[in-house]
C-alpha cells in the first residue's frame, strides 16, 4: 500500500514538472516573436502609459469609494450598536414589568381566594342565623301559648276568688294590696329617696308582701281552687322555659349575624385589595406588551441595519479584491516585461503570469 501511494505522488510530481516545463516553452516562444517596428513600439508605450493613467485614475476613485464605504459602515455599525443597546433596554424593561405582573397577578389570586373562603364562611353563619331564628319564630309560639294558657288560668282562679266581706272592716283586699306593692316598688326603682325615706318604703314593701302572701296561701287552701293553682304554677314555668329557649335562639342568632356581618366587612376589605391588585395587574401586563413591542420594532430595525451593511461588506469585499486583482495584474505586467526583455523568470514569476492571463 504504501508503495502505491509512493508510486501516485511520483506521477503527480512528475505531471507538475510538465506543466512547468510547457510554461516555459510557450513563454519563450512567444518571446521570440518578432520586435515590433519603433513606431509600434512608440505607440504601445504610449496606449500603456495612457492605461496606467485610467487604472491610476480608477484606483484613486475605487479608493475613495472604500474610503466612504468605510465611513458609511462605521456609521451604520454604530447605529446599529445604538440600536440594538435600546432593544436591550426595552427587553429587560419587559421582564421586569412581566415580574411584577406575575407578583401582582399571584396576589390578587391569593386575595380572590381568601374572599371566596370568607364569602363561604359568611353563608354558612347566614344559615345558622336563619336556622336560628327560625327557631326564635317556633318558640315564641309555644311561649305565647303558655302565656295564654296562664292567662287563662289566672282568669279562671279569679272568678273562682270572690271578694267576700272580711270580718275586720279595716282589713284591705288582696288587689288593692298588690296595687298598693306595685307603687311601691315603682317609687323605690325609680325616685331619688334618701336613706330613711327608702329604708322605710322598703319596709312598707316587705309587710305588704307578707300579708299578700298569707291571704293568697289561705285562699290557695281551698280545694276547687288548689288544682287551678298548681295548674297555673305548671303552666308558668313552662312558659318561662319557652321564653328562656327564645332568648337563648333570639341571642345565638345575633351572635351568627354579627359574625356574618363582620365577615362581610372583611371581604369587602378584601375585594377592594383584590380589584387594587387587579389594576396594578392591568396596568404592568400593558406596559410591558408596549416595552415588548418597542423592542421587536428595535430587533427589526437593527435587522434591516444588518442588511445595510452586509450590502457595504459586500462592496468594500468586491472593492478589495478588484484592488487585490489590479496588483495582481500589475505584477504580473511588470513580469511579463522583464521577461521579454530576456530575464529569465522563476517558476513563481511563471505562476503569477499564468494566473493573470498573460500565458
Amino acid at each position: 500500500m504504501d508503495e502505491f501511494v509512493e508510486e501516485i505522488q511520483q506521477i503527480d510530481s512528475q505531471e507538475e514538472q510538465q506543466q512547468v516545463e510547457e510554461t516555459v516553452v510557450l513563454a519563450e516562444q512567444e518571446a521570440q516573436v518578432e520586435v515590433p517596428a519603433e513606431e509600434t513600439v512608440v505607440e504601445t508605450q504610449t496606449e500603456n502609459v495612457e492605461s496606467e493613467i485610467m487604472d491610476e485614475v480608477s484606483a484613486s476613485a475605487e479608493e475613495e469609494d472604500d474610503i466612504q464605504t468605510s465611513e458609511n459602515l462605521e456609521d451604520i455599525e454604530q447605529k446599529r450598536s445604538i440600536m440594538n443597546n435600546d432593544a436591550e433596554r426595552h427587553r429587560r424593561l419587559r421582564d421586569e414589568l412581566n415580574a411584577q405582573t406575575k407578583e401582582w397577578k399571584s396576589k390578587r389570586d391569593a386575595l380572590n381566594s381568601k374572599v371566596r373562603e370568607l364569602v363561604n364562611e359568611a353563608g354558612k353563619c347566614r344559615e345558622e342565623r336563619d336556622s336560628f331564628n327560625q327557631k326564635v319564630r317556633e318558640t315564641k309560639v309555644l311561649r305565647d301559648e303558655w302565656n295564654q294558657k296562664v292567662s287563662a288560668l289566672k282568669d279562671q282562679i279569679s272568678a273562682l276568688r270572690p271578694e267576700r266581706p272580711s270580718e275586720d272592716k279595716n282589713e284591705v283586699p288582696v288587689k288593692q294590696l298588690k296595687k298598693q306593692l306595685q307603687d311601691l316598688e315603682y317609687t323605690q326603682q325609680t325616685k331619688s329617696l334618701g336613706k330613711d325615706k327608702e329604708n322605710e318604703i322598703v319596709k312598707q314593701i316587705s309587710v305588704i308582701a307578707r300579708q299578700i302572701d298569707e291571704r293568697e296561701k289561705t285562699f290557695e287552701q281551698s280545694g276547687e281552687i288548689k288544682e287551678v293553682i298548681q295548674q297555673l304554677k305548671e303552666a308558668k314555668v313552662e312558659a318561662e322555659a319557652a321564653h328562656r329557649l327564645v332568648s337563648e335562639h333570639a341571642e345565638a342568632a345575633q351572635s351568627s349575624h354579627d359574625k356574618m356581618m363582620k365577615l362581610y366587612e372583611e371581604v369587602d376589605s378584601l375585594r377592594k385589595e383584590a380589584d387594587a391588585a387587579q389594576a396594578k395587574f392591568i396596568e404592568c401586563k400593558q406596559a410591558a406588551d408596549e416595552e415588548h413591542k418597542k423592542h421587536i420594532e428595535q430587533i427589526k430595525s437593527v435587522h434591516e441595519i444588518d442588511k445595510d451593511a452586509s450590502v457595504l461588506r459586500n462592496k468594500k469585499s468586491a472593492t478589495k479584491k478588484r484592488k487585490v486583482d489590479t496588483e495582481s495584474k500589475k505584477e504580473a505586467k511588470e513580469i511579463f516585461d522583464r521577461f521579454k526583455s530576456g530575464e529569465k523568470l522563476s517558476t513563481d514569476d511563471l505562476m503569477a503570469l499564468q494566473k493573470s492571463g498573460y500565458l
